[in-house]
């Protein structure tokens, strides 16, 4: 491949609802510009970009695909990410790093909730966009209708490049408005696109469609408005001029009529692409902060600038180790170039750089500034990391991953298999950061999280294929708190243990009262004329905590007490530290049955967006799970319901709620407070509590 300036080079990522073609489109394009000599297809598991065996098996996109191709003295970049929502992760890492977000639209469905999800990311980055109106040659596609959805529920500025002739299963035609020509497209796979004149019938349709693209130009400045005004038109050049700033200003939105299958359409939007979409130089570059400092910077993107690097993703491949995908924002990166990790301050050597399509690897010798590539066998980088040149310390501000909505535990069915668990699941952290893994000592599981049940099962599934260990997944116990009602003037405890030789001696007063929620536990030693020694209070301190980390009637930690030790005995010979401990566990054990002892659950604020039409069953869903709904609002087509649930209620919430809004509803949760567990609910938690006690568990 030749090299290629930054102002020649585009990234652009895929991203749309699940099945909208994107991996099929990518597959057409890498063979258009003859990347490849033969169009893979998912069924038949050959593609370039979803090649792992569980996308082959599965056939969807699990992980992003990176691919490149040369196009009219251009090098494009493709991010294909994946459509279903457990993976949006991927979706932010990859527009992290893009310049242009373009959207797939099926012309028969329309917008659908994935096109949603990845546009609200595309929101947050701020992204120029393009629109793709795929499967054109659907026999119920609408694309006039599919394109007045765009404009109302996504972009106003969805304004039209490429319309079809005809669409459904003849459409083979599209009228490009910019060039003003019609181009007809022979079968997929014979790369042949003959440009003629427009037809007649279609000829005002066109005209409309280029007045529409030439006013939202005209609208980017001043003195292209005043030359529409004044002609009535814009000339070419000045149309060219516009065009870029008009997408980065985001008042124009191109979209194409395309058959991701037939190929149709395919060469005119790359030929815009080249053309008009921003390059790298046209960003204002990436935020990072200035080591040692809270200073914020930007980073420029520039050839000539010192050596910056940012690890959007890490791909572990079997027989290579773990390939770090990274953007260049600054310098040009050489082979054999040692940088600075700004995380942890060590330095790694880029030995061997490549650019890649899919999993195939090509050695390169540099890599400039704004361009992507790979490199393998980095000995402590991991996603999110910047490398940088000693003399230019910036860290760029990291991708901000979701927060899980789903959890699940783990349970290893060999003993001795730990270690190996562990590593794998760090390792697929690494390669998806929105899949989460933590020990959990207050109920004593390993817990994974992240998106959906699906991204959670196939981690399962990856321990056992990569790493030969199998686990079950399980539901998570849920880490309740036990707590007080009432106070207890006075509770004692005496521990005497007489077994010849020294015995065991201690002797605790208490009194116990509740504390205000939130607040933990607090110790009073109210002890006077030295009834117990001071050097044995410690212990009693200790005693109690031990036991309120075990808890007395569910196992679960007790909180909000107040404590106060105001008497007690001991004995000069038979009395000692563990003699007081657990005289205080036994003490707060019987006053902690005698003031009214109750249970406290989690309880998750969710965010649930769905489209109208399923709000009332979802709202009758959230009361059955003993939710309380805060307040409603509105999002376009969407409506979001806010409600309050306890976690009990909430596993597997995300593939329940897909099932009932057919695969629509989204929803976020966050802790938000612990409040009393309802009394049957309660009993049935304690005597569970007790049986498992009881059998040995």
């Amino acid at each position: 491949m030749k090299e290629y300036s930054t102002e020649a080079i585009r990234n652009i990522a895929f991203v749309g609802h699940g099945g909208s073609g994107k991996t099929s489109l990518a597959e057409l394009v890498l063979y258009t510009a003859g990347e490849t000599t033969r169009i893979g297809k998912i069924e038949e598991g050959n593609t370039i970009s979803d090649y792992t065996p569980n996308e082959i098996e599965k056939q969807i996109s699990i992980t992003t695909g990176l691919m490149h191709i040369e196009w009219n003295n251009t090098k494009i970049n493709i991010l294909d990410t994946p459509g279903y929502s457990d993976f949006s992760g991927e979706i932010r890492s990859a527009l992290k790093v893009a310049e242009t977000a373009v959207i797939l639209v099926k012309s028969a469905e329309g917008i659908e909730v994935g096109t949603e999800v990845a546009n609200d990311i595309i929101k947050e980055y701020n992204l120029p966009v393009s629109i793709i109106i795929n499967k054109v040659d659907n026999e119920h596609s609408t694309f006039e209708e599919t394109l007045a959805k765009s404009k109302e529920r996504l972009y106003p500025g969805a304004t039209v490049i490429t319309f079809p002739a005809a669409e459904g299963i003849n459409f083979n035609t599209v009228i490009d408005v910019v060039k003003m020509k019609s181009v007809a497209y022979g079968e997929a796979g014979s790369k042949s696109a003959v440009e003629a004149d427009i037809p007649e019938n279609l000829k005002d349709k066109a005209d409309n469609y280029r007045t529409e693209l030439i006013e939202k130009v005209a609208e980017t400045s001043e003195e292209l408005m005043n030359k529409y005004f004044e002609e009535g038109t814009l000339s070419p050049q000045d149309l060219e001029k516009g065009m870029k700033a008009a997408m980065i200003s985001g008042s124009l939105v191109p979209v194409f009529a395309v058959s991701g299958i037939k190929g149709v359409g395919m060469n005119n939007f790359l030929d815009f692409t080249a053309a008009y979409f921003p390059s790298p130089v046209d960003t204002e570059g990436a935020e990072a902060t200035l080591r040692g400092k809270d200073e914020k910077v930007m980073v420029k993107i520039d050839k000539d600038g010192e050596p910056v690097l940012f690890i959007f993703k890490i791909i572990s491949e079997a027989h290579v180790g773990e390939m770090s995908l990274f953007k260049v924002y600054s310098g040009t990166i050489n082979a054999g170039m040692d940088l600075i990790n700004e995380g942890n301050n060590k330095t790694e050597r880029l030995n061997q750089l490549s650019i890649i399509n899919g999993h195939n690897r090509k050695d390169v010798t540099k890599i400039v500034a704004g361009d992507l590539g790979s490199v393998v066998k980095l000995k402590d980088t991991h996603t999110n990391n910047t490398l940088a040149s000693k003399n230019y310390s910036v860290e760029i501000t990291p991708t901000m991953f979701p927060e899980p909505v789903i959890r699940g535990a783990i349970i290893p069915k060999a003993k001795g298999d730990e270690d190996k668990i562990a590593s794998g699941l760090h390792t697929l952290h690494e390669e998806d950061p929105s899949f989460n893994v933590r020990y959990d000592p207050e109920i004593s599981q390993t817990i994974i999280s992240g998106q959906g049940e699906l991204q959670l099962s196939l981690a399962v599934k990856r321990l056992k294929e990569r790493y030969g260990v199998e686990v079950d997944l399980v539901q998570p116990r849920i880490p309740y708190r036990e707590a007080i009602k009432g106070r207890v003037d006075d509770v004692e405890y005496k521990h005497k243990k007489q077994s010849g030789g020294r015995g065991q001696y201690g002797h605790v007063h208490f009194k116990m009262e509740p504390l205000p929620r939130g607040t933990g536990f607090e110790f009073v030693n109210a002890i006077v004329g030295g009834a117990i020694p001071g050097r044995f209070v410690p212990a009693v301190e200790k005693g109690i905590q031990e036991i309120m980390e075990k808890g007395v009637i569910s196992g679960c930690k007790v909180v909000d007490v107040k404590i106060t030790l105001f008497d007690g005995t001991f004995h000069n010979v038979d009395s000692d530290e563990m003699s007081f401990k657990l005289a205080a566990s036994q003490c707060f054990k019987k006053g902690f049955m005698e003031s009214k002892p109750c249970l406290l659950e989690p309880i998750y604020e969710i965010e649930v967006k769905v489209p109208e039409e399923y709000m009332g069953d979802v709202m009758g869903d959230i009361s059955s799970k003993r939710g309380k709904i805060q307040g409603m609002d509105s999002d376009g087509h969407f409506q979001i319901i806010k409600a309050l649930v306890p976690l009990a209620e909430l596993y597997k919430y995300s593939s329940h709620l897909r099932s009932l809004t057919q695969g629509r509803g989204v929803h976020t949760r966050k802790f938000d407070h612990y409040e009393d567990v309802p009394k049957d609910v309660e009993q049935k938690i304690i005597d569970e509590y007790k049986k498992s006690k009881e059998e040995g568990n």
